[in-house]
Parts: C-alpha cells; sequence; structure tokens
C-alpha cells in the first residue's frame, strides 16, 4: 500500500487517485464559483488553511501536472467572457460584490484541487485529504482481497462440480438407455391396451346382441306358456 510520502512524491500514484475528488466535500466543505465547477486561487487556499502564495508556489512547481488536471489561466476577452457569465449567474452588477480580477484569472477545477491536495506538505486539510486517500485504497484493496478469496472458493467449487458431473455421465448414459427402452415398452404396452380394448368393445357388441336375442326368446316362452294354458 502507497505511503503519504509515496504519494507527495510520485506523479504515477496521484495519478491513480485523480478520480476520488469526492474526497474533498468529505474531509472539509469546498467553495466554488457561482458556475458550481471552478474556484480561485484564493478560495483554494482558503480550503486548504494556508496563503495564496503557498499555493502559488505549489502551481509554480507543478505546472504541467495541474493544467493537465484543470487549471485554466484566462485573460482579455475570454476572462472577459467568464466576468459575464459569473455575473448573470450571481445576480449582480459591475458594482456588486463579484470579485474581479484586473488582468488575468486563474481557474481550479475540484479535479485541480485534488492535484494540489496531493502536493500541499505545509497543509493539515491537505494532509488529511491523502490520508483518506490511502485509507480508502486500503478498504478497497481488502474489499477486492475479499471478493478474490471469494472467488476462488466458487472456482473450487465449480472444479469439484466439474468432477461430479464427470462421474456422473457414465451414470446419466445408461439412465438415458435404460429410459429409452422403458419408453419403447410403454409404447408396446399401450398398443397391445388398445387392441384389447378394441376387441373388448366387440365383446360388449356381441353380448348386447345375445342379451338381446334372449330378451326374444323369454317373451317366445311366455307367449307358448299363455297358449298352452288356453287350451
Amino acid at each position: 500500500m502507497p505511503t503519504e510520502v509515496a504519494l507527495l512524491e510520485s506523479r504515477a500514484l496521484r495519478v491513480e487517485q485523480m478520480g476520488r475528488v469526492d474526497v474533498l466535500d468529505k474531509v472539509k466543505s469546498l467553495v466554488v464559483l457561482p458556475d458550481g465547477i471552478h474556484l480561485r486561487t484564493e478560495d483554494v487556499a482558503r480550503y486548504f488553511e494556508v496563503s495564496t502564495e503557498v499555493i502559488k508556489k505549489v502551481i509554480q512547481r507543478h505546472r504541467a501536472e495541474v493544467t493537465e488536471n484543470g487549471l485554466r489561466l484566462l485573460r482579455g476577452p475570454e476572462l472577459r467572457e467568464f466576468h459575464r457569465d459569473m455575473l448573470s449567474l450571481w445576480g449582480g452588477d459591475e458594482d456588486g460584490s463579484y470579485p474581479q480580477a484586473a488582468t488575468q484569472l486563474t481557474l481550479y477545477t475540484r479535479r485541480t484541487v485534488l492535484n494540489v491536495a496531493m502536493l500541499l506538505r505545509d497543509s493539515d486539510i491537505a494532509r488529511c485529504v491523502r490520508t483518506y486517500l490511502l485509507d480508502a485504497e486500503q478498504d478497497l484493496r481488502a474489499g477486492y482481497a475479499s471478493l478474490e478469496h471469494r472467488v476462488t472458493r466458487i472456482e473450487s467449487c465449480l472444479a469439484g462440480v466439474g468432477s461430479a458431473l464427470q462421474e456422473l455421465g457414465p451414470v446419466l448414459n445408461r439412465m438415458s438407455h435404460r429410459l429409452d427402452s422403458l419408453d419403447r415398452r410403454m409404447d408396446i404396452t399401450h398398443q397391445v391396451v388398445g387392441a384389447m380394448s378394441v376387441r373388448l368393445g366387440h365383446l360388449s357388441e356381441d353380448i348386447a346382441r345375445i342379451d338381446g336375442r334372449m330378451d326374444d326368446l323369454a317373451r317366445h316362452l311366455k307367449d307358448l306358456s299363455r297358449r298352452n294354458k288356453q287350451r
């Protein structure tokens, strides 16, 4: 796990942490300009509780890096346009309370402020930000380690399942053959039962005809009996 000193010295380690701008507000409330995006040098100095000269020195020593992370220097027409935009958001006018720079204005984004926090040595706030970053990374690494352990356990279980399935393969094949044979026997049985049902149906018809003939015979005998009595 990287240390605070390593974070101060290694640009590569700082690059890894540049997405964690949420840390800034967790350590201390960050006050931005009316556009909700930018800060001035004095705003950054106020956040880190240092002088503006300290911030300027950090920027001078690491200008290329902080420029990559959102630092902007406005002059001329670009500066005037930015002031007009800020005044419209501020709701004031030229004589209002919105501060303006005479010839130039250095702007920072949250990403730039986080970059400064990883470069600024003499600030308790900056140290808190770095500590928060490192603790969060440690928690993240622990979470990854726990997840990796769980994945390894799952892979082990799956390997056992694979072996069991391989052993069950021949058994399942034999069961499949037996089920096929049973299906064929059931088909034959159904055919036999169907034939028997047809024959029983015919037999039922024969019995019905015999019953009819027996009824006719019984009536004939009754008629003969009456005739004999009449004689």
